[in-house]
């Protein structure tokens, strides 16, 4: 005698969705699913573009997740902070694990479909600049190539404007050690953030008495997990693309592979590197 199917309707499960948002309705898969569009006739392309169609939705998630880390910080509040730059190191180490599946992709089929990117490249991430500029990597001319879109480029901008997350960690440090006598640096607003010898003898004195300052101390290791991360992901970038077009100029028009090496130099808190050689 065969058995029947095994119904989960007979359990309770709701199957019937006419009167109700379902999975697809409340992710809007819809339109996620249907935003993949290869301008060639290429397999791989499919692959290249959720690959970095997926990047740029985790990059929304930490841009979302370093704001709200911001805005409680300068509340005072650390303990949802860790949590949160927790959770972006996290993002960063399932960045680092697409890498892996795009190195699948050999050169022979990425020249199958490169001539049809045109003139667009991963440079031009807008949300990637906004994490470099929240992080305190901060350069004005990476902002002109969004000047065709006025509201990246508004957005950019007001950043710049604005203390980075490090700058607000900076403060909270002072603040800490110095109570109401404390003179924090001017934030580093439109400039990549400059290692200050004020700053690192600050952390000197917090990774000197860690019980005494353990919040403080959290939070700079935090930071330095955060960036350990970050490092690992532009690291893993630099060896894809070296893999898949050599030394080949980008499609964006950068120099390619010696472009992203110069970025692997970029040291985001360079106090909280430094200070471990003075311990």
């Amino acid at each position: 005698m065969t058995e029947e199917p095994y119904d989960p309707g007979h359990e309770g499960a709701k199957m019937s969705f006419a009167d109700a948002m379902s999975y697809g309705d409340y992710l809007s898969l819809p339109p996620i699913l249907d935003a993949q569009h290869p301008r060639s006739r290429a397999h791989d392309e499919m692959l290249f573009i959720i690959q970095h169609q997926t990047s740029e939705l985790w990059m929304r998630l930490v841009i979302h997740e370093l704001t709200e880390a911001r805005r409680q910080m300068n509340a005072g509040n650390l303990a949802p902070v860790f949590k949160m730059l927790t959770r972006v190191a996290r993002i960063f180490e399932q960045l680092n694990s697409a890498w892996d599946v795009l190195r699948t992709m050999t050169p022979s089929e990425y020249t199958e479909f490169r001539g049809d990117l045109g003139a667009s490249s991963g440079f031009q991430s807008h949300q990637y600049r906004m994490i470099e500029f929240m992080l305190g990597n901060r350069n004005p001319n990476m902002i002109k190539i969004h000047a065709h879109v006025p509201d990246v480029h508004q957005s950019l901008e007001a950043e710049l404007a604005r203390p980075s997350l490090y700058d607000d960690a900076v403060r909270l440090l002072y603040l800490h050690l110095d109570g109401t006598d404390a003179r924090p640096p001017s934030p580093q607003l439109r400039q990549p953030h400059q290692a200050d010898p004020e700053i690192q003898i600050r952390w000197k004195q917090v990774y000197e008495n860690v019980n005494e300052h353990w919040q403080i101390y959290e939070l700079a290791e935090k930071l330095v997990d955060l960036e350990d991360y970050f490092r690992r992901w532009r690291f893993n970038h630099v060896t894809t693309v070296e893999r898949v077009i050599g030394f080949k100029r980008g499609t964006g028009g950068t120099a390619g592979v010696s472009y992203l090496r110069r970025m692997l130099d970029v040291v985001l808190f360079p106090e909280l590197w430094d200070v471990r050689g003075d311990l």
